[in-house]
């Protein structure tokens, strides 16, 4: 809104004007990834909830984006939610993880069959959804307002050869977010995790500090790996998910129109956010995109079975190392509703 309409209006009217239209709320909103709505589904939850809010509140709720990680690295800003210096965040399950490590189920490799099982389990509305939600706002104290997934299926990428087997991972440096259970993942198939926060993914990989790193399309394209990666190789191995969380005190200071808004918005924003990553991954901001300047395989279905042979067992075992019965309990109603969801199609 412009407050300059002539060279007579003075400072006074100014903040009369501003006064009179200043929110009584402000939501501040960080996440990891660009702002451009159309580059990350992230950077879509946020436009899309910013519009909604603002739109529907009258003006009485202020959202304001901080994209891009400008806040500080994932598990920061969660502190900072946590102790109410923001009001909210979309994160990474790296960063998650050292907030509520069992965020590390959702890493059993090849456990979902299709992106269609996997939309329909990772929300905060399946029957797991709300088992592992639930769970970790006890655990957290946070209040989740959304869950989706990171973006699509994981893929390698690296500068070395094309990954067509569990032999051509040997030896190779891998970053992974700092999750024991990717990094058990890259160790079972003979490579060398080297956890790294994502800050400084581009340019570990670009002076070969890793040789790869691992991410859905979407993400791999908006951060320009094809710039410091020669191979891309769709593994379909994982998909980890993206969890929107907000400082709990301040969401019950809301009024009850406020909260219903600011929850069905948040619901309007994941489900625009899961399928601008489908759009992404297939349109030329994707793979078409990736393709154009980088080799490209896709690993066939009997050698996917190779990788998750080797690789389920080792995920299983460090999950009942570290989280015992508790680990394992989750894990399985994790795969429960994969099941169930399976068997729904």
């Amino acid at each position: 809104m412009s407050f300059m309409k002539t060279a007579a209006i003075g400072l006074a009217a100014a903040l009369t004007a501003s006064t009179a239209f200043a929110a009584d709320v402000t939501i501040r909103l960080a996440h990891l990834n660009p702002e451009d709505p159309f580059q990350s589904h992230s950077g879509t939850m946020a436009a899309v909830f910013k519009s909604l809010v603002e739109s529907n509140s009258n003006g009485a709720i202020e959202v304001q984006l901080f994209p891009n990680g400008q806040l500080g690295k994932d598990n920061e800003v969660i502190d900072q939610v946590r102790s109410g210096l923001v009001e909210s965040t979309i994160s990474s399950s790296g960063g998650m993880a050292q907030h509520y490590p069992l965020v590390g189920v959702f890493d059993i490799p090849f456990a979902f069959p299709n992106i269609g099982v996997a939309s329909q389990v990772m929300t905060k509305e399946s029957s797991f959804g709300e088992k592992f939600v639930g769970d970790l706002e006890a655990k957290t104290g946070l209040k989740v307002l959304g869950l989706i997934d990171s973006g699509g299926f994981f893929a390698f990428t690296n500068s070395k050869k094309p990954i067509a087997s569990v032999e051509d991972m040997e030896g190779m440096r891998i970053r992974t977010m700092t999750l024991p259970t990717h990094e058990a993942i890259i160790s079972s198939l003979g490579g060398q995790p080297t956890p790294l926060p994502w800050a400084e993914v581009y340019t570990a990989l670009q002076t070969g500090v890793a040789d790869g790193q691992m991410n859905p399309v979407p993400i791999i394209a908006f951060a320009k790996f094809d710039e410091v990666q020669k191979y891309l190789s769709i593994t379909n191995h994982v998909i980890t998910p993206y969890i929107w969380t907000m400082n709990p005190d301040f969401y019950e200071g809301l009024s009850d129109e406020h909260k219903t808004l600011v929850n069905w918005a948040a619901e309007v924003a994941t489900e625009s956010g899961r399928a601008m990553s489908r759009v992404i991954e297939a349109s030329e901001k994707g793979l078409p995109l990736l393709a154009e300047k980088m080799e490209v395989n896709v690993v066939p279905p009997a050698e996917q079975a190779k990788f998750a042979e080797v690789a389920q067992p080792a995920v299983r075992a460090l999950i009942e190392e570290q989280y015992g019965a508790e680990g394992i309990g989750m894990l399985d109603a994790l795969l429960t509703s994969i099941e169930e969801e399976k068997a729904a199609y």
